[in-house]
């Protein structure tokens, strides 16, 4: 029978995804989030409403008929959207995967941190790939249409208690992200964090802004420009002292 705690309200499947998480994973977009950040390049996540259903089960058995591309790093990584407004879906999923011994991932901004959370994070999530959308309360209303980033630095303060992986991700965009004062900001903010493997840099791009003028909206940054490969070098320069790794995508 179907229930609400086996199904989980998909977006899209990638099944070869590289840039989400460790190896070659199968990737699974969730429907809905609660943030609208200016630069999102799936728009069409956002609304709750949309998406289509899975039983957990048919996720997994996909997820075991790839096993043999996961080879030892590889695995599921769940993205979205945002993911954790399924999490207590997600538990059984997870259960089911680790059952599987399918290594698993969250690609998440971090914005709820509740009792299902904490279980998804603390029992079966392997790795959590955390957003980290501006140092600066101003810069985080503006970015994501919400007010209180401390929301997503109490999820990194869990996950850091927890002793188990985290991956950073940082969208540059320039003038408004990639400053030196902000990157210093965040490299002093997570500097004695000891479960943080690497930061992944987003260079800006505009790849996504035909989805926002299909759905009808107004994308706000279509005047922001890509970083420079200078820019992009001296991002990268800063962030070393912080970090083991400093990856860009």
């Amino acid at each position: 029978m179907k229930t609400q705690h086996n199904i989980l309200n998909v977006h899209s499947i990638e099944s070869f995804g590289t840039h989400d998480g460790p190896g070659v994973r199968m990737v699974i977009f969730l429907q809905g989030c609660k943030l609208k950040c200016l630069y999102c390049h799936n728009p069409d996540t956002i609304d709750t409403a949309g998406g289509k259903s899975y039983p957990i089960e048919e996720l997994v058995e996909m997820a075991v008929k790839m096993k043999p591309y996961f080879g030892k790093k590889g695995g599921v990584t769940v993205s979205g959207g945002e993911p954790l407004l399924q999490s207590k879906a997600l538990i059984p999923f997870f259960k089911r995967l680790k059952e599987e011994d399918i290594h698993t991932n969250i690609d998440t901004n971090g914005r709820l941190l509740n009792h299902f959370t904490e279980e998804l994070l603390d029992e079966y999530a392997d790795l959590v790939m955390l957003d980290i959308k501006h140092m600066t309360e101003a810069g985080y209303e503006f970015i994501t249409g919400q007010r209180n980033k401390e929301t997503t630095f109490n999820f990194a303060k869990h996950r850091e208690a927890s002793g188990k992986k985290m991956w950073l991700r940082y969208v540059l965009i320039p003038e408004i992200t990639n400053t030196p004062e902000l990157l210093h900001a965040m490299g002093e903010y997570f500097k004695d964090y000891k479960t943080i493997e690497k930061i992944e840099i987003q260079p800006y791009h505009k790849l996504g802004i035909h989805k926002w003028e299909s759905l009808g909206w107004d994308y706000e940054l279509k005047h922001a420009r890509e970083n420079t490969r200078e820019e992009l070098d001296a991002a990268v320069a800063i962030l070393k002292n912080y970090f083991k790794e400093v990856k860009v995508n």
